[in-house]
């Protein structure tokens, strides 16, 4: 197959999006947040409760359990990252 080909048949990845969920569990010292979530459109995937490994520099502090958030996620390496991380309007 040519290189024009190749790009033809390249499908780009969906750009990440705010996604809207629900805090479930909170797990600062590993990282990780529990989360019930909508469906994450980049990553295909639909709405679930799920644990996800939160990237260095988004802040968890002033998160609690029950709180309703927006986040972004994307995948690294087979494992799903969340990226960025906001309170809900």
């Amino acid at each position: 197959m040519t290189p024009e080909q190749l790009a033809m048949n390249h499908v780009p990845a969906e750009a990440p999006s705010w996604v809207e969920g629900e805090v479930r569990r909170i797990d600062a010292d590993a990282r990780k947040l529990t989360l019930r979530h909508g469906e994450i459109r980049n990553l295909d995937m639909p709405g679930m409760t799920m644990v996800f490994r939160v990237q260095e520099g988004v802040a968890l502090d002033s998160l609690k359990v029950g709180d309703k958030v927006r986040f972004m996620a994307a995948n690294d390496n087979g494992q799903v990252v969340l990226t960025q991380l906001q309170a809900a309007n």
